[in-house]
This record gives C-alpha cells, structure tokens and sequence, in this order.
C-alpha cells in the first residue's frame, strides 16, 4: 500500500496561484508535449483523493485526466456534475480513515493531489512517496504545497532528472523506523 504524491511546484513550493491559477505551468515550452512520466506514475495507481478545489480545477480542463476512480474529499460537496459520473465519488472522513475504506476497497495505491489534502495526510504521516516537478518560475504568493507539521518527516531522495532543460523533476520516498 502506498500513498503518492505527484506534483509540480514553483521554485518558491506553490502548487497554484493564490486565485488556484495553473496557468504558469505552461510557460515552460514542452515542444514534444511530454507528460513528464506522469502516464508511467498513473500505471502503478489504483485510485486518486483530491480535495474539492483541485477537483473544481480538473473538471474545467478539456478532458478527463484520470484512468482510475477519483474520490473527492469534501464536507461541502452534495452532488456532482453528472459527466463525472462512475468516474468520481464523494467521500467525507479523516485521512487515516478514508484511506482504511478506500484499502478495504481493493484501492490500495493511492494519489493524493491538492494542497489542503495533501497537507493533512502529511500532517498524519501517510504519504509514501512524493514525485515533485520544480517550475523555474517564482510566483511570490499562491498556494503553498508545504504546510505546518507537527512533526518533521523524513524523506529518502530516490532520483532526480532534469526534463526539457528546465524543470527537475525529484522522487523521494518516507524514511520509516
């Protein structure tokens, strides 16, 4: 079982704009429009938790990103919009308890996106693995990857690979006693 983070971040760790804007992370010229091994991450998971506003993001792109079950994490959220439907699921709880569902499930790799979700799970020492893509650009505020710990984690740097000449592109997996 394992919980992964995938995601790119500016130089200064913000996954987004302070409005949730991604438009930044096209800057970078991607002339053979890799994917950046992100298709080869998706191949070893089971399913994806993401909070609401991540979820409010991926539904406005132009087609849907994921080959597995999304379970989107929200208190707020009723109903969602029907051309998500069988390909998404509301799902409400703490951290170490949807991921106990989830595993009874059959889900037992998970991808845990956005940055309140992905925060929260760190904060209850759940994450695994973390794929992280720096963007060579410095957007001063904007939503922070990182939030406060408890306690500090340690990670293990696994690989580091520099894509198109300007991202770097860093795997690390949780150090556990």
């Amino acid at each position: 079982m394992t919980n992964s983070v995938y995601v790119a971040t500016s130089l200064d760790n913000f996954i987004a704009t302070r409005g949730g804007g991604l438009e930044w992370l096209n800057e970078v010229p991607n002339p053979g429009q890799s994917d950046y091994g992100f298709a080869e991450f998706m191949s070893r998971i089971d399913a994806v938790v993401m909070g609401r506003n991540t979820f409010e993001t991926v539904i406005a792109f132009d087609s849907w990103p994921y080959p597995v079950p999304v379970f989107v994490l929200s208190a707020s959220l009723k109903t969602l919009p029907g051309n998500v439907a069988g390909k998404a699921e509301i799902i409400h709880g703490d951290p170490r308890d949807l991921v106990k569902q989830l595993n009874e499930r059959g889900y037992r790799n998970l991808y845990i996106d956005g940055g309140r979700t992905i925060q929260r799970f760190l904060q209850e020492d759940l994450i695994d693995e973390m794929i992280i893509t720096r963007v060579p650009v410095l957007l001063g505020e904007g939503i922070p990857l990182f939030g406060n710990l408890e306690n500090s984690l340690n990670f293990r740097l696994e690989k580091t690979e520099q894509l198109n000449d300007a991202l770097v592109k860093s795997s690390y997996s949780r150090i556990r006693e």
